[in-house]
């Protein structure tokens, strides 16, 4: 209940934070959200499912450790791309998108932290509506934004991207790139911190 109620608070957080009056064109909404240093020499690409468990084991258990020695470092740079796997992983991938661009990858990892929570209710929709209404998003934005029919489709486009350039079926899937952008590694499902290191060392030679 105290991990419960932890979650919501920073929910709180993030949307007062994060709500904005006028929504923004959705060529900006779709572009990547680069964390850690821009500049930085390795790139590590993640395509996920907001409603994918083994997204979230990867969330809790291993990207706190990548961060902390990679990317807050300065040695990898990240960016999370949707590859929403249902109907209920849209729409959070649609509302995370909403707000200011800086807040989405904050927002990402609360909805990833509280999955079991909202993504396996009765009504996945309405307790990702109540999320936000606890944080200042009214029921009138959230639909908005969750019904964006030019939103939908930019997504389901970059998914296609995404299965065209890397072969991407399932999610997590990881794309390691070194300093040139090429692809050094790729990474299926959520593995141990080790297999990221070795693929880091791979991409920095």
């Amino acid at each position: 209940m105290i991990r419960f109620a932890a979650i919501f608070a920073a929910a709180v957080m993030l949307f007062s934070a994060c709500s904005e009056a006028e929504p923004r064109p959705v060529a900006e909404v779709l572009k990547d959200q680069v964390i850690g240093d821009a500049n930085a020499p390795v790139t590590l690409i993640e395509y996920s499912s907001l409603t994918c468990p083994h997204c979230a084991d990867f969330h809790v258990h291993t990207y706190p450790k990548i961060k902390k020695d990679y990317i807050d470092t300065g040695k990898v740079k990240m960016i999370i791309r949707d590859f929403p796997l249902n109907g209920p992983a849209y729409a959070a991938a649609m509302m995370a998108r909403c707000g200011k661009p800086e807040m989405r990858n904050k927002f990402i990892e609360v909805l990833f932290a509280n999955q079991e929570t909202w993504a396996a209710a009765a009504d996945p929709r309405a307790a990702l509506a109540r999320i936000g209404k606890l944080g200042g998003l009214s029921q009138a934005d959230f639909d908005r934004c969750t019904s964006d029919k030019a939103l939908f489709e930019g997504m389901q486009k970059l998914q296609l991207e995404a299965k065209s350039k890397y072969d991407v079926n399932a999610t997590p899937t990881f794309i390691v790139m070194n300093s040139k952008n090429s692809e050094v590694e790729k990474i299926n499902g959520s593995q141990p911190y080790e297999v990221f290191e070795k693929a880091f060392a791979k991409a920095i030679q």
